[in-house]
C-alpha cells in the first residue's frame, strides 16, 4: 500500500511512499492433499481461519505418485479461488520436499478403513506411513514444527511418527479428538437448545475410536445470560452416561451410512480449530487434543490419549484437578487399554 505525504505545496518533490510489510509466510504441510478432508481443509487454511488474518501461508501438499494429476487439479482451484493470503503452493510426492522447513503439519493421508478390515490391519498399514513421515519431519522440518495426526488410527499413528522424530519435542505431536469434541459440544447444544457456543469445556477421553469417552460433567452452559453447569440444566443422569456417549462414538459410522463416504467437511473443520487454537490459543475455554501421556488422571504413560488442555503462547497444557467419577474411571481405563495393545502392536509392526 501506498500514502501520499505532501506538504503545503503539493509537488513530485514531496511525494514519499511508505510500505506497509505482511508478515513473512508460513509453511504448512497437508498430506494426502488430493483427498476429500483436504479438499475443505486447504481452503480454510488460506483464507486466514487457522493462522489469522493477517498470516500469509506457503502450501506443501503431499500425496502418492498416482494421485499428481488429482492435486493438479487441486491447485488450479488454489490459484482460482485468488486467495489474498495463499503465498505459494508447492505439490509434490516426496516427503523430504514436502516437510522442507515446515512450521505446521496436517498428517491427513492414510489408508482408509475399508468392508472387512479389521482395526489392526488398518494400523498395520497405516503405522508404516507414520514412521516414514516421522523420519522425514525429523529430517527437514523445523524442531518448533507444530504436528497434527488425522489419519487414523490417529492416536497411535502420533505416538509412532514422534518415535521416529526423536529431535522433535514429543509435545509437538498431537493427534485429532477435536471432531468428537465438536460433535458432543453439538449434541448438548441441540439437547439444551441453545446456540452451540454457549456450550464449553465438554471433554473427550482417550483414543479416537469407539472407546473414547465424551464427558460431560464438567461442561458449562449459558442460558439466558446465566452460566451452569450441562449435568444441572439437562437433568438426566441417564441420557449423558448412555446415548449422549454412544451417539458421538458412534456418529463417524453413522455420517458414513448416511453419506457412504467418511467424515470430510466436519473433520477439516475439526483439524482447522484444533492448529488455530493450537497457535493462537484457547482464552478460558478447555479443548481437547490427543497428546502424550505423563500418566495424568491414571492413565498410561508415553501413550497419545486425548484429555482436556488450554493452550497458551503456543504450549499445551493439562487441565488439572477435574473429579473422576467411578463411571468415569471405567471409561478411562477401557480407552487406556486400547491405546496400550495399539502401540504394542504398532511397534511389532515397526520391527519388520
Amino acid at each position: 500500500m501506498s500514502f501520499l505525504c505532501c506538504g503545503a505545496k503539493e509537488s513530485a518533490e514531496t511525494t514519499v511512499v511508505i510500505e506497509t510489510k505482511m508478515a513473512s509466510p508460513v509453511k504448512v504441510v497437508v498430506t494426502g492433499a488430493a483427498g476429500q478432508i483436504a479438499y475443505s481443509l486447504l481452503y480454510q487454511i488460506a483464507s486466514g481461519a487457522v493462522f489469522g488474518p493477517e498470516q500469509p501461508v506457503y502450501l506443501h501438499l503431499l500425496d502418492i505418485a498416482p494421485m499428481m494429476g488429482v492435486l493438479e487439479g487441486v491447485v488450479m482451484e488454489l490459484a482460482d479461488c485468488a486467495l489474498p493470503l495463499l503465498a505459494g503452493v508447492l505439490p509434490t510426492a516426496s516427503p523430504e520436499e514436502a516437510f522442507k522447513d515446515v512450521a505446521a503439519a496436517f498428517l491427513v493421508g492414510a489408508m482408509p478403513r475399508r468392508e472387512g478390515m479389521e482395526r489392526k490391519d488398518l494400523l498395520s498399514a497405516n503405522v508404516r506411513i507414520f514412521k516414514e513421515q516421522g523420519q522425514a519431519l525429523d529430517k527437514v522440518a523445523r524442531k518448533d514444527v507444530k504436528v497434527l495426526v488425522v489419519g487414523n488410527p490417529a492416536n497411535t499413528n502420533a505416538l509412532i511418527c514422534s518415535k521416529y522424530a526423536p529431535s522433535i519435542p514429543k509435545e509437538n505431536f498431537t493427534a485429532m479428538t477435536r471432531l468428537d469434541q465438536n460433535r458432543a459440544q453439538s449434541q448438548l447444544a441441540t439437547k439444551l437448545g441453545v446456540p452451540v457456543k454457549d456450550v464449553k469445556n465438554v471433554v473427550i477421553w482417550g483414543n479416537h475410536s469407539s472407546t473414547q469417552f465424551p464427558d460431560a460433567s464438567n461442561a458449562v452452559v449459558t442460558i439466558g445470560g446465566v452460566q451452569k453447569s450441562v449435568p444441572a440444566a439437562i437433568n438426566d443422569d441417564g441420557f449423558l452416561k448412555t446415548t449422549f456417549v454412544t451417539t458421538v462414538q458412534k456418529r463417524g459410522a453413522a455420517v458414513i451410512a448416511a453419506r457412504k463416504m467418511s467424515s470430510a467437511l466436519s473433520a477439516a473443520k475439526a483439524a482447522s480449530d484444533h492448529m488455530r487454537d493450537w497457535f493462537l490459543g484457547t482464552g478460558d475455554r478447555w479443548v481437547s487434543m490427543g497428546v502424550v501421556s505423563d500418566g495424568s488422571y491414571g492413565t498410561p504413560r508415553d501413550i497419545v490419549y486425548s484429555f482436556p488442555v488450554t493452550i497458551s503462547n503456543g504450549k499445551w497444557k493439562i487441565v488439572e484437578g477435574l473429579t473422576i467419577s467411578d463411571f468415569a474411571r471405567e471409561k478411562l481405563d477401557l480407552t487406556g487399554k486400547e491405546l496400550v495393545e495399539e502401540k504394542q502392536d504398532a511397534l511389532d509392526v515397526c520391527k519388520d
